[in-house]
């Protein structure tokens, strides 16, 4: 037993813990977006199911050597494969199909290693009934119950010992080192089942005279899928909100995952731990909050970040209780578990499936979530009706539960289908793609001038007005007294010696990281040049068919598609350093931002293409996070100075509060700013906070 213990707990904390690592590894090769999570989550399921078939597979087609023999030598050659470090590579180009490149990096990767261990679950429970291990009343479910634990502490050790302390390359290497560990211990158990006598124990502990368990139906093979898919496309549709309206940072990957597994250990360990009056109602309260977040996304009066969380945590782990309620309602017998659990990994495919892909591609909002919800309700409901046909049913529980629960997923539908209308309302264009939605609104200024706007989630990325006398007027981030408008303004090019504007201001070479609505053309002269990097395609779709900063701009643009940092990096890989007058960088206004544009190695390229005396402005404006400190350090370690550049207000309408640093070694210039009483200074010291492509933590930078 505690063989069989050991195997299955390391598996299982492998298989959880290695899923942050992988998905870090590759997160900024990919722009740091929410839907790299969601795609690597996707990843997972398909390694899930392909062990589970594996296991299906080999448990009901082989002899237990043949199945010991096979395992052992399979796991003997993915030792080959370690350690779990992606190849440089295999790192996309610019404008290539990231759900694509996500699944060949995390197949290449960690394919095979987390198959087999994906495949330890069911076989190794497989293997604890045929060593006769399973008499007595002791099931196998609960051993998966005991794995779920083990994934469990798998998942919290990472954000809270393993991120904090170490770097990703050491995790790779910690992580490889515990799957030798877990190799030993398979071993072992199916040295173990070798040497059994061949009893093949009873999970129930009935006699062996006893009438053998039926076959499950067609019926009850189809509930599995569906209650799985549910839970499973809950799970990952909660996490994109929750990404999408805080951060995309590992702890918020590993709650939604931690909690859907603590309903899988809940619901296996007992039947008694699944009491329908507890659990549905609190999903219908929790999903209350939920419809209210979710009616209330663009408003000025947000709830605290930590209240957020709070009620988009509750509401999934509620709704995936009753999925996995009711699933556990219909197992069958242990004779038919690999079955069963196969079922259950094809489930969470189809609604990893359906929230990487399909969504994106049939929704242009965020509505993946709203389809889980009524999911929920349906399978709830389904359950409930079930139940009425089952012998001697509790019928003054059952039936003022199902009048409740079928009056709440009236209510629901009802709610979810004025959001979406809400959604579309002033939107005239929209567009949903791997890296979340944008949408085109029109609106007007308290002065009635008509204005175009383009949001990312909730996130306003630039806007300009609709009148032939404003359209060349830059705004919101960008406006005439922002902190890189003065970084421009006060350029070597285009001062004199003495300090005033030049009569013929030389060129400057703009490089801007973000395209949004392309702002900073506005602010370009003839003979100017301004490259943009954007990671959206549909960005400088959007950009160019509803905004006109791209073709009014009075020098030459260009816009490179694809990460800014490894377009950088390729363009200095081909002897092409761009010599930058001033590197705009303006990818953290969001609530996702890409960490990997922030690290000690992104400024050292950034430097590497930036002219003599050039600036690199980084806007740091953020609703929740404190990005000043973390730019401060970064200048340092490039050896160039930092200055902030706040504007609090402006006089036209369309020009935001914002934060810029710039970071240079022209002193002439900082000087000039500072006598023009255009730097604020800072409140104290830097936090000592160093960031690099090995080592962050965004948990470090959070305002509130």
């Amino acid at each position: 037993m505690p063989a069989f213990l050991f195997a299955v707990f390391t598996s299982a904390f492998l298989l959880f813990l290695v899923q942050p690592i992988a998905a870090r590894h590759i997160l900024p090769w990919f722009g740091g977006s929410p839907a790299v999570w969601t795609t690597c989550m996707l990843c997972f399921q398909a390694g899930l199911l392909a062990g589970y078939t594996y296991a299906h597979v080999i448990a009901t087609k082989l002899s237990r050597k043949g199945q010991v023999s096979l395992h052992l030598a399979l796991l003997a050659l993915s030792l080959l494969t370690l350690p779990i470090i992606p190849a440089e590579s295999l790192k996309p180009e610019g404008g290539a199909d990231p759900v694509k490149g996500i699944v060949v990096l995390i197949a290449a990767t960690v394919g095979l290693p987390y198959i087999l261990i994906s495949a330890s679950g069911p076989l190794l429970q497989h293997w604890f009934s045929e060593a006769g291990l399973a008499r007595n009343g002791h099931s196998p479910y609960r051993l998966y119950a005991m794995s779920n634990v083990g994934s469990l502490l798998g998942l919290l050790c990472y954000p809270f010992l393993i991120e904090p302390a170490l770097g990703l390359r050491e995790q790779s290497w910690m992580w490889s080192a515990g799957y030798g560990v877990y190799f030993l211990g398979a071993a072992a158990c199916g040295l173990m089942l070798l040497r059994s006598a061949g009893q093949s124990g009873r999970s129930d502990g009935v006699a062996e005279t006893a009438a053998p368990a039926p076959a499950p139906s067609w019926g009850d093979r189809i509930f599995w899928v569906a209650a799985s898919a549910t839970g499973c496309a809950m799970l990952l549709a909660m996490t994109n909100q929750i990404c999408q309206d805080v951060a995309v940072v590992p702890f918020l990957w590993i709650l939604p995952l931690s909690l859907y597994l603590i309903t899988f250990i809940i619901a296996f360990d007992h039947d008694r731990w699944y009491f329908r009056p507890f659990w549905m109602p609190l999903a219908m309260g929790s999903v209350g909050g939920v419809l209210y977040l979710l009616h209330h996304e663009l408003s000025d009066g947000d709830l605290p970040m930590v209240w957020q969380v709070v009620i988009y945590a509750t509401a999934m782990f509620a709704c995936c209780m009753v999925s996995h309620g009711e699933l556990v309602r219909r197992r069958p017998a242990p004779k038919y578990l690999t079955g069963f659990y196969l079922s259950v990994a094809l489930g969470g495919v189809i609604g990893g499936l359906f929230v990487s892909v399909g969504a994106p591609r049939l929704f242009t909002g965020f509505f993946e979530l709203h389809t889980a919800l009524i999911a929920t309700a349906a399978l709830g409901l389904v359950g409930l009706i079930a139940q009425i046909f089952q012998p001697r049913w509790p019928k003054a529980v059952t039936v003022p539960l199902l009048v409740v629960w079928l009056a709440g997923a009236v209510v629901l539908t009802h709610s979810l289908t004025l959001h979406i209308k809400d959604h579309a309302s002033g939107v005239i264009d929209a567009s949903r793609g791997f890296y979340g939605v944008l949408r085109i609104g029109e609106n007007a200024d308290s002065n009635g001038m008509g204005y175009r706007s383009l949001y990312h989630g909730r996130i306003i990325h630039g806007a300009q007005y609709e009148d032939d006398s404003l359209r060349l007027s830059a705004t919101t981030y960008y406006g005439d007294s922002s902190g890189v408008a003065q970084a421009l303004r006060y350029h070597p090019n285009r001062r004199t010696a003495d300090d005033k504007p030049a009569e013929a201001p030389r060129p400057v070479h703009i490089g801007v990281i973000g395209l949004g609505v392309g702002t900073m053309a506005a602010h370009a002269m003839e003979g100017d040049r301004v490259r943009f990097y954007e990671i959206n395609p549909q960005v400088e779709d959007m950009a160019r068919r509803h905004f006109s900063y791209l073709s009014d701009c009075a020098g030459k643009e260009t816009v490179v598609i694809g990460d800014a940092r490894i377009s950088l990096e390729r363009e200095l890989e081909r002897g092409e350093p761009q010599q930058f007058d001033l590197l705009v960088v303006d990818a953290f206004s969001g609530d996702s931002i890409p960490i990997h544009l922030l690290t000690r190695e992104a400024f050292q390229l950034y430097e590497k293409h930036l002219a003599p005396g050039g600036v690199l402005a980084v806007h740091v404006t953020n609703r929740y996070l404190e990005l000043t400190d973390v730019v401060r350090v970064l200048a340092a370690e490039i050896g160039r100075d930092a200055a902030l550049v706040s504007v609090s207000a402006e006089e036209e309408e369309l020009n935001y509060v914002s934060d810029w640093v710039l970071v240079t070694d022209n002193q002439s210039m900082l000087n000039h700013l500072r006598k023009a009483s255009l730097v604020t200074a800072w409140t104290e010291g830097p936090q000592p906070i160093l960031w690099t492509d090995d080592y962050s933590n965004l948990l470090q930078v959070f305002s509130e």
